[in-house]
């Protein structure tokens, strides 16, 4: 068994769902000090809401180059306690009744393996930084509360993408959502309902006026949650609704959002009632050009490994929206997961120890 596998293992053991991450961050602080880096933890525990704060640890480097960092989450979606992985024909999968945790343990295996190849290995390298982040599955929360210093370096790489080893995410999507709250005005459904205004009425007909799935190919608007009323009897005198938007074109993200903010508005008005709306820009966007140094130093770093590189867009957000928008040159790779989020998850051996080998390739081509 590989030493990257032992690792990826070890992980996917250590019970790790959102905001409760210290065990697997105080696993991955001793791994790293025991390479040599410097390793410390932010102080960001109030604002995430987690037990421990995003881990960071520095390999200096041997030669002269670019600074590189390497990121991962640290927390899983559920089911995600008790895993039992099982190998079999080179697939590393759960016993079944848990995800696997790959997302996005397979992304921490692999920055510990890299940096520990390294640090043994003879040859130059550039100096590399480990950004280990909380709370991502609920909303990036850990790299949203990190200090722009810390996730500070020429290039991010972050390993967070599903797809065989060589995908790189050149485009990610700007991401707003929104709460609206309808007010109404209660009354008996059956003995006077003309008195009534039906705050479920106002949703319908905002919900009616909006466009939604698939607006373009860059471009998806939903709405997630729709909830009102207490009885059959009673016209509805409060709904509250969410919903999203998100394109990979910035100025269609907000037309898009000033059309869903006016088809809510308009619906209140027009059947006599009122709503509050607030948006969150929950991230940024991000584009590369093909000729973008980052892309390239990734695309040659493919080569030294025999993987041919492949660039692709996605409608998803990570990590990398936030460390992009701190000015951070961000790219997001595949990282070998296959059917994430399921307990059908499942890990091909080779692609994790590829990855671990795509990270010392491209420290190493970072260098001078």
């Amino acid at each position: 068994m590989s030493r990257v596998l032992e690792t990826f293992l070890d992980l996917v053991r250590i019970d790790s769902p959102t905001g409760r991450e210290r065990r697997v961050a105080e696993y991955l602080a001793a791994a790293l000090a025991d390479t040599g880096c410097a390793v410390r933890f932010d102080e960001t525990q109030g604002r995430t809401g987690a037990d421990t704060g995003n881990l960071l640890a520095t390999l200096p480097g041997t030669a002269p180059g670019a600074v590189v960092a390497f990121s991962a989450h640290m927390d899983c979606v559920q089911p995600c306690e008790g895993v039992e992985p099982v190998v079999k024909d080179g697939i590393v999968r759960s016993a079944g009744a848990t995800i696997l945790g790959g997302d996005d343990k397979v992304g921490l295996a692999a920055i510990v393996e890299a940096i520990r190849r390294l640090r043994e290995e003879q040859g130059a390298h550039a100096e590399v930084r480990a950004v280990l982040t909380v709370s991502e599955e609920r909303g990036l929360l850990g790299a949203k509360a990190l200090a722009h210093d810390d996730c500070a370096a020429d290039v991010c790489l972050v390993l967070d993408a599903d797809g065989a080893v060589g995908g790189v995410v050149t485009a990610a999507p700007t991401h707003y959502t929104f709460t609206a709250t309808f007010t109404g005005t209660a009354a008996h459904a059956g003995v006077e309902p003309e008195h009534g205004r039906s705050a479920i009425v106002m949703a319908a007909t905002a919900v009616r006026a909006m466009e939604i799935g698939r607006l373009d190919p860059q471009t998806t608007a939903n709405i997630g949650t729709i909830v009102g009323g207490s009885a059959t009897n009673v016209v509805a005198p409060r709904c509250d609704v969410t919903g999203e938007c998100r394109s990979l074109d910035r100025s269609r993200a907000e037309a898009v959002r000033g059309s869903m903010d006016s088809a809510l508005r308009e619906a209140a008005a027009a059947h006599g009632g009122t709503v509050e709306v607030t948006w969150t820009l929950e991230y940024e966007g991000f584009a590369f050009d093909a000729d973008a140094p980052a892309v390239a130093l990734v695309e040659a770093a493919c080569g030294d490994i025999g993987v041919t590189p492949r660039r692709f867009a996605t409608g998803g957000g990570s990590d990398g929206n936030v460390f992009a928008a701190h000015g951070v040159p961000t790219l997001v790779l595949s990282s070998g997961m296959a059917k994430v989020h399921s307990t059908d998850e499942e890990l091909e051996v080779a692609q994790l120890e590829r990855l671990a080998d795509l990270l010392v390739a491209v420290a190493r081509r970072a260098a001078g």
